[in-house]
């Protein structure tokens, strides 16, 4: 259930979401509160699962796995062990950095990073159509990126 959140809880996430680097007296000085209520409200928000951790994203470009690619992926069967033994499996692979279970034409969507697109054949090959239970797979390969982030709207 989503919690209560008045405009400085708002003013503090929209900050964080940009840069959760920032000290706290920065941060209270961004969003208008002294340092003390404001750290205060933040591991409130910490607590309460609102914030859930504190990343570093990456330029994938730069370390090699520039290349993003959709993979639908359609199951023999949607028993809960065919389901969970995929969900493990992937859960392992960390090429695969979103999976979702969906409603609609296939079982799932994996958004599924690579140096080129050789590396992610070899991985496809490799790993994702031995997965027991996958009875096919179709890969999407975006054309350009136009917005990507991280932000969620408050």
């Amino acid at each position: 259930m989503p919690i209560k959140l008045d405009d400085i809880d708002r003013r503090i996430l929209r900050a964080l979401q940009r840069n959760s680097r920032m000290t706290n007296v920065e941060l209270a000085e961004e969003v208008g509160l002294s340092p003390s209520p404001c750290l205060r409200r933040v591991r409130i928000l910490e607590e309460e699962g609102v914030i859930e951790r504190y990343v570093a994203l990456l330029d994938a470009s730069k370390i090699g796995m520039g290349l993003t690619l959709f993979a639908r992926v359609w199951l023999t069967g949607q028993d809960s062990e065919t389901v969970d033994r995929f969900t493990k499996a992937v859960a392992r692979l960390p090429q695969i950095v979103e999976c979702h279970l969906m409603a609609g034409d296939c079982d799932f969507l994996l958004r599924v990073v690579a140096a080129d697109l050789d590396s992610y054949r070899r991985f496809q090959m490799d790993h994702l159509t031995r997965i027991k239970g996958v009875q096919s797979l179709k890969t999407e390969v975006p054309m350009q990126k136009i917005k990507l982030s991280s932000e969620l709207p408050l």
